[in-house]
């Protein structure tokens, strides 16, 4: 776990709240699997880790069994004193907490090893995890919505490999920033495992391309496909997504999965980056090919720093995807103005 490292702490737990008082799931680092079976069941409805639950404000405490909120623990589990404890929040909801015990570092008698500087770290990873627990809510619901049983496969696949990989990137970057003038030689170790998982997390991103063509674009083909897909992000974001298809006839595989591919980049921005109110995805006949148009009413950009939004907006792969199948790609986009997406490709 992330914040066990960076705090140099002993011992780490995140807890995820159920509907009654307690924990739904307890995640812990530090403690064997032997240690862990030996403990029992997950946390009970009371004490200091519940407590923390209801009262969503810090705990840093010298000693965790002094504190009258605390109530024992079995006999297989590890002793523990000096304690810190961060709720992870939305708004209001509190979606989780974060616990650490047991700093590695000289304890003079009577204080609290961990810090306000390791409150503060905490703090921003309590910020990563409600965005990544938002994400997984987010993510489960999306997978109840999609009918084709691959993508969500697929979808499960890349989130588990890919975004959790990107996820510790950023958090290890983020405790990077806050060591590198207190501690130095531990935000050089942070950088170089930054390097690390970011060339982990471009080999598993390689990997998950090779399975990426969906197979609902073989069984149902690309008007059906996009229909599905487009019906999911309407009902999934606040924007107003549509779809329409005039005369499209079948193309060859690959033509098809690049106008796929183009699609969701597209709509991605409109919806994640544009902030768009809507977005009207079209697709028809164009002599013996297809052009496909998305465009949104959002944010829009200026197409004269392309060099710099190119990459941040996906504008390179798609021309390359275009340009693959001999096609061609146009973006018309200003400040304030939306954004039009077209590529042309042409008949098999």
């Amino acid at each position: 776990m992330s914040a066990r490292e960076v705090l140099d702490a002993e011992y780490a737990a995140l807890g995820v709240p159920d509907d009654h008082g307690g924990f739904a799931q307890f995640v812990v680092d530090g403690v064997s699997e032997e240690q862990w079976k030996a403990i029992g069941p997950l946390p009970r409805q009371h004490g200091i880790l519940a407590a923390m639950l209801h009262d969503a404000t810090p705990q840093r405490l010298a000693d965790v069994r002094l504190d009258p909120r605390f109530e024992g623990w079995p006999d297989a589990h590890p002793e523990m004193s000096d304690f810190i404890g961060l709720p992870i929040a939305d708004g209001d909801e509190v979606l989780g907490a974060l616990f650490l015990a047991n700093k590695r570092c000289p304890k003079p008698s009577g204080s609290c090893g961990f810090t306000s500087e390791d409150e503060e770290l905490l703090a921003i990873l309590a910020q990563h995890a409600a965005i990544a627990l938002t994400n997984a809510r987010l993510y489960e619901r999306s997978r109840e919505l999609t009918i084709a049983g691959e993508r969500a496969r697929l979808a499960h696949e890349l989130h588990d490999a890919v975004s959790q990989k990107l996820f510790s990137l950023r958090l290890t970057a983020q405790a990077a920033t806050a060591l590198v003038d207190r501690d130095p030689a531990r935000a050089k170790g942070e950088l170089q495992q930054i390097a690390a998982l970011a060339a982990e997390a471009a080999d598993e991103l390689r990997s998950a391309v090779v399975e990426l063509r969906p197979a609902a674009l073989d069984e149902d083909g690309l008007v059906a496909t996009l229909r599905t897909q487009i019906r999911v992000l309407d009902r999934a974001h606040t924007a107003r997504v549509t779809f329409a298809a005039r005369g499209v006839r079948a193309l060859p595989a690959a033509q098809e999965e690049a106008l796929l591919r183009v699609a969701q980049e597209g709509l991605h921005n409109a919806l994640r980056h544009a902030n768009a109110d809507r977005v009207e995805v079209t697709l028809a006949r164009h002599g013996q090919g297809a052009l496909l148009r998305v465009t949104d009413d959002g944010a829009g950009f200026d197409p004269s720093a392309v060099r710099r939004a190119g990459r941040h907006l996906g504008l390179v792969s798609m021309r390359d995807r275009a340009g693959g199948v001999g096609g061609r790609l146009t973006v018309e986009s200003a400040p304030g103005k939306g954004t039009v997406i077209e590529m042309e490709v042409p008949g098999g």
